[in-house]
C-alpha cells in the first residue's frame, strides 16, 4: 500500500502537514518499505487572513496523493484532518525514523 510521508530530510517524520511543499510516497509491502515517488504540493499553511481554510489547496493535495491510503505528519489541525479523511485518506500523526513508523502503521491498516 502506498503512504505519503511528511518530511524534511528522507529519514525522519519531521514536518507538520501544512508546513509540507512535498510528501514523499512509501510503498509498503511484504515487511518493507520503500521510497517510490515524491509529490510537489503547494503549501496548505498561509498566513492569509481572507482564505483560513483554503479548501481548494486540500483538495489538490489530496489529488496529488491519489492512490496513497493514508498520509503521514508530525501534526495536523482538526479542520485539514477532517478534511483529508473525507476526501479518503486516512491521517496518522507521529514522529520518528519513516520506514519502521510506515512498517507499524501498516499493521493497523
Amino acid at each position: 500500500m502506498l503512504i505519503a510521508v511528511a518530511s524534511k530530510d528522507q529519514e525522519e517524520i519531521n514536518q507538520h502537514f501544512g508546513h509540507a511543499e512535498r510528501f514523499l510516497i512509501y510503498d509498503v509491502a511484504d515487511g518493507e518499505a520503500k521510497l517510490v515517488d515524491e509529490k510537489q504540493v503547494e503549501r496548505y499553511c498561509s498566513l492569509d487572513q481572507d482564505h483560513p481554510m483554503r479548501g481548494h489547496l486540500l483538495s489538490a493535495i489530496a489529488e496529488a496523493l491519489a492512490g496513497c491510503r493514508a498520509v503521514v505528519c508530525t501534526q495536523i489541525g482538526q479542520a485539514p484532518q477532517m478534511e483529508m479523511e473525507r476526501l479518503g485518506l486516512d491521517v496518522f500523526v507521529a514522529d520518528g525514523a519513516i520506514k519502521p513508523t510506515l512498517l507499524e502503521l501498516a499493521k493497523m491498516l
